[in-house]
């Protein structure tokens, strides 16, 4: 198994500059959105930011996503409602909308170099449920598989389905990135059965290994990247 860019063991990425992807996520009191719907929500809006023109070759945002990319891997997700999430939407970055989810990604920004607007809001504590439970994924779709012996908050689980994504991302191929942005990147994000979760760790597909900056022990295997391209290899 490959080495992790999450894990916490000693690695050169660490002697590179610090940065972390901030993701928000609109929270209204009245009317949140179930857990599942934020999840996959979060996990294309990494795929949206990684796609996009200016994350790209000399694009305003490649040199930050590059740094970001070249160090560890970082993600936190933090949320906002009413006058907050109106003043996020000033910030550069894309919002990204599932059923009824909203979840805005950011460029990275360093560790400790937070935009005034974010770093105030809340992280912890962002507990999310789904009404009912979710469906069998459609056949063909890309599955985030959660584990089912790891824990999380929705903010914790929405940071690891998006490291998942850009997992799988970072596998494939150019022609198989342009068709899975060109289809609005479909996803699913599932928690696996205990049989099910054993099988998928050794089946070879990305494999998310937190590094354990919160809520959960280093090294702790969060999710899997099941793409029907990389199944098919």
């Amino acid at each position: 198994m490959s080495e992790s860019p999450f894990q916490t063991e000693p690695h050169p990425r660490d002697e590179a500059p610090q940065y972390v992807l901030p993701l928000v996520v609109r929270l209204e009191k009245a009317d949140p959105p179930g857990r599942t719907d934020a999840l996959e929500t979060a996990a294309r809006a990494v795929l949206v930011l990684l796609s996009d023109e200016r994350a790209l070759g000399d694009g305003e945002w490649a040199r930050t996503v590059r740094d970001w990319q070249d160090a560890r891997i970082r993600k936190v997700v933090r949320r906002a409602r009413g006058g907050e999430w109106r003043r996020a939407g000033e910030l550069p970055g894309i919002t990204v909308t599932g059923k009824a989810a909203e979840v805005r990604v950011f460029p990275p920004v360093p560790l400790d170099g937070w935009p005034k607007e974010l770093a105030k809001l809340q992280v912890s504590g962002t507990e999310l449920d789904d009404p009912q439970e979710p469906p069998a994924a459609h056949p063909g779709v890309p599955v985030l598989w959660m584990s089912p012996e790891v824990e999380m908050s929705a903010g914790k689980a929405m940071a690891q389905a998006g490291h998942g994504a850009q997992l799988a991302w970072w596998e494939l191929s150019d022609a198989e990135r342009s068709s899975w942005r060109e289809a609005g990147f479909p996803l699913a994000v599932r928690t696996a059965g205990p049989e099910r979760w054993r099988e998928l760790i050794a089946s070879g597909l990305p494999l998310v290994r937190d590094a354990g900056f919160t809520e959960i022990a280093p090294g702790s295997c969060t999710v899997v990247a099941e793409h029907p391209a990389l199944r098919s290899r």
